[in-house]
């Protein structure tokens, strides 16, 4: 929590300077007046005010005042909306051209999502999680991913080698990692450094005998990716 102690002639001019030091606005302000200020008698006695200043945190209106601000910036007329579940936020963004803010396979969605998380973040006591997307993307690339990471995996065992994916986000990655982890005949690694780091698939033994591909990547995914 952030707070500062000032002393200055008047509450009023204390304040004043509290919140430039804060960089806050007196609304997110809670001020107590330990030192009231005093003129004195005849020039004797006289007393400065002091006051301390607890600055009111706010990650989730500091983040969501970030996006419509940026977008303002942009010149974009993009809806905000707001989903909050403990310390899980999610922004849904809504508007008539908001495909282009996803990029390609989200990368300027998951850079909007980086800046939301720093600023929201900056003064959190404690870490909160934002998410932000549009259009249902997150979801249809989730089930891209683990329709893709089924089929790399089937491929690794007919192969009998390993396979290599191209390079993702850590947030991708760790999708392709949760898709395979149940499965006793594969086991997944990360390898490189960012931004090339990408998952391999390493069959756990070769078979001797060629192994046809499942059927039941198909039928399990097969509906929901397009």
């Amino acid at each position: 929590m952030r707070k500062v102690h000032i002393t200055a002639k008047t509450v009023e001019d204390a304040v004043v300077l509290g919140l430039q030091q804060l960089g806050i606005t007196r609304d997110r302000a809670q001020v107590v007046v330990q030192v009231a200020p005093s003129r004195g008698f005849l020039g004797f006695g006289t007393r400065d005010a002091e006051i301390e200043i607890t600055a009111i945190d706010d990650p989730v209106g500091d983040a969501e005042r970030f996006l419509r601000e940026m977008f303002i910036t942009m010149h974009l007329a993009v809806r905000v909306q707001k989903h909050v579940d403990g310390r899980d936020v999610t922004f849904d963004l809504q508007g008539d051209h908001v495909g282009l803010l996803i990029g390609k396979h989200g990368q300027t969605l998951d850079s909007i999502e980086y800046l939301v998380t720093a600023i929201g973040n900056k003064h959190a006591d404690k870490r909160y999680h934002f998410s932000v997307d549009t259009q249902g993307y997150r979801e249809r690339r989730k089930q891209a991913l683990q329709y893709k990471a089924e089929k790399m995996a089937e491929k690794a065992l007919y192969l009998g080698k390993e396979i290599a994916l191209e390079p993702m986000t850590a947030q991708e990655r760790k999708i392709i990692h949760v898709a395979l982890q149940e499965r006793q005949d594969v086991r997944t690694e990360s390898r490189g450094t960012e931004p090339d780091r990408a998952i391999v698939i390493i069959p756990i033994e070769v078979h001797k005998v060629v192994r046809k591909p499942s059927l039941r990547t198909e039928s399990k995914y097969r509906h929901q990716v397009r």
